[in-house]
């Protein structure tokens, strides 16, 4: 079966950093382009930024410029997402995904919540 789980989510102080982790299984991780997406309350499922298979191109709404950084471990199926000088409007769930070679998100994982307050 095809598991896509985050982790590392939770509640930090604006200014504060995480690392989220997305663990992948039961497809070819490593033909997959990763992303990260995002979700607040009230509003639409937006891209955050993207990984090449190989992990030589990257990609970032303007939002994450310069404060997050995508990577990933192929011999881990592992993505990950650095997020430093978080701002309360990052406030959000977090979902990882596959992306085909369309663009489009093929396996999603559940989601994990990333709370900025102080």
């Amino acid at each position: 079966q095809v598991q896509l789980v985050e982790s590392g989510g939770g509640l930090v102080q604006p200014g504060g950093s995480l690392r989220l982790s997305c663990a992948a299984s039961g497809f070819t991780f490593t033909i997959y382009a990763m992303g990260w997406y995002r979700q607040a309350p009230g509003k639409e499922r937006e891209l955050v930024a993207a990984i090449s298979s190989g992990g030589a191109s990257r990609n970032y709404a303007d939002s994450a410029k310069g404060r997050f950084t995508i990577s990933r471990d192929n011999a881990k199926n592992t993505v990950y997402l650095q997020m430093n000088s978080l701002k309360p409007e990052d406030t959000a769930v977090y979902f990882c995904s596959a992306i085909n070679s369309l663009g489009r998100g093929r396996y999603w994982g559940q989601g994990t919540q990333v709370t900025v307050s102080s």
